[in-house]
């Protein structure tokens, strides 16, 4: 269905830049026909996460400490991928050095807006199977405790509110979905 763009925007100043994020608001008109600010996050990288799934039906997940949050995450791997690279790649990159795991097959199951209120980011969730254990490569900023468990688990966990970050949370759902879990 195609719909017509009922902002208007006026103007458009840089607040913030950095290697990863911008940060700019914009004067507008909004559908009402009031003028305003909006504030767009916009991500230099997109969103990259895997679940990974071995034949048993287990899966890994990561824990750490997020710093936005100052609490501790449960998570599927995940990270960024520069503009330009490879999703594919990225999704590899990431499931090797988050849980030393290397995928013989990977599945692009969906792409997502992770809060498309405040930011452009896009999310994207691939499926890893056909897996084998090598050593993790975690990076400096990481302190990662790997957590290997059956995906029913996960999925619950996800379902109870003990994983809470929407990409993991709408990943975990999608498998169930599927009749993974």
């Amino acid at each position: 269905m195609d719909h017509n763009n009922p902002w208007k925007t006026l103007s458009s100043k840089a607040i913030y830049d950095n290697p990863w994020i911008s940060v700019r608001e914009d004067q507008v008109i909004n559908p009402a026909g009031g003028e305003g600010i909006y504030g767009v996050v916009s991500f230099k990288t997109r969103s990259v996460t895997v679940i990974p799934v071995d034949d048993a039906g287990n899966t890994w997940l990561v824990g750490q400490t997020r710093y936005a949050l100052n609490e501790y995450s449960w998570e599927l791997p995940m990270g960024g991928s520069p503009l330009g690279e490879d999703l594919e790649a990225c999704a590899r990159r990431e499931l090797k050095e988050e849980t030393g795991l290397v995928a013989g097959r990977l599945q692009l199951l969906m792409k997502m807006h992770t809060s498309n209120s405040v930011t452009n980011e896009e999310g994207y969730v691939y499926l890893a199977q056909q897996l084998s254990q090598q050593e993790t490569e975690h990076e400096d900023t990481e302190d990662i405790t790997v957590r290997k468990l059956p995906l029913r688990e996960a999925i619950d966990m996800a379902m109870s509110g003990d994983i809470t970050d929407a990409q993991c949370v709408a990943a975990l759902l999608r498998l169930r979905v599927m009749g993974l879990g």
